[in-house]
Order: structure tokens, then C-alpha cells, then sequence
């Protein structure tokens, strides 16, 4: 059975790749995915196909260049923390955003069962204005 640090570490080579199977693999049917109040898809999402219509599409809409780049990656265990930076251009103003951000993986039984994000939200706003 693969660690929650390997399963968090194949979400995150599945996001460079842009192969949106492969990351949600591993993602458990009632997984709780929170993104920062302040942020442009703010709230806890429950379940695979809430996180990819209310994170992913909007991500994808709203911005160009949307990635999220690992610096590295924390082993604790069921806890796993990638800390890195968001960058991206979003469309209607055509700024662009550098932000450092922080995720928080729990897994348990072989699927990630909480998500949460912390992010510098002015930066990401800055850019919308």
C-alpha cells in the first residue's frame, strides 16, 4: 500500500501533467476540500465532482497559467503539507499573481479525506482588481 506521502506526491505530479484522472485518484467520494475565505472558490467542498466544478473549472476560467509549483513536500505521517507558490494571470484583468501557499493532506485508508489550503488571499485578489 502506497503512504499518504506518496499519494499526495502522485496528486501532485498528476496536477503538473494537467491529467485531472490521476489526480483525483486517490481522493476519497466524501473528501472535504477547503479553500481560504478571501479566496476566488472560498468554502469546503465535499466530494470529487463538487471540487472539480467549484475549484478546478473556476480555476481554470478565471485564470491562465494557473499552477501551483512544490517546494516541498512534509511527511507527518497521516498529515501530509505542501508548501509552495500559486502563479497565474488572471483573464479579466490581465494581472498576474505570485502567491506562497501551504496545503494540508490528511489521509487515511488509502484516500485523502481533508484538504485545506492557506494562501496569501490580497495577492490573489490584487490580481482580480
Amino acid at each position: 500500500m502506497r503512504t499518504p506521502h506518496q499519494i499526495v506526491a502522485d496528486h501532485y505530479a498528476a496536477s503538473d501533467r494537467q491529467d485531472l484522472e490521476a489526480m483525483f485518484a486517490d481522493i476519497a467520494d466524501d473528501v472535504q476540500w477547503t479553500e481560504m475565505a478571501g479566496f476566488p472558490c472560498a468554502g469546503t467542498h465535499v466530494g470529487p465532482a463538487q471540487v472539480i466544478e467549484k475549484v478546478f473549472k473556476v480555476l481554470g476560467a478565471e485564470w491562465e497559467g494557473y499552477r501551483f509549483v512544490l517546494e516541498r513536500l512534509v511527511d507527518g505521517g497521516d498529515t501530509v503539507v505542501g508548501i509552495g507558490d500559486y502563479h497565474g494571470r488572471n483573464r479579466a484583468t490581465g494581472k498576474t499573481m505570485h502567491a506562497r501557499v501551504t496545503h494540508v493532506w490528511q489521509v487515511q485508508g488509502g484516500k485523502v479525506r481533508r484538504f485545506e489550503q492557506f494562501t496569501d488571499t490580497l495577492l490573489v485578489a490584487r490580481a482580480m482588481q
